[in-house]
């Protein structure tokens, strides 16, 4: 763990239970969104290489 996190997370110790499940529940959900981000970034990596290409064969063909 960081030093940063461990010093986040011993704040958050002192905090109410409501308080910490709401900061749970963010990070929870930050987490998730990083994993669906991840996934669909990795899903698309075929489409972005063709896009790719195009633009580089449009710019050679003076297209752009």
């Amino acid at each position: 763990m960081t030093q940063l996190l461990e010093k986040a997370l011993t704040k958050i110790y002192t905090l109410p239970p409501e308080k910490q499940d709401i900061i749970a529940s963010v990070i929870l959900e930050e987490l998730e969104d990083e994993q669906r981000w991840d996934s669909a970034f990795a899903a698309s990596q075929d489409k972005l290489a063709k896009m790719a290409q195009k633009v580089r064969a449009d710019i050679k063909a003076g297209r752009v």
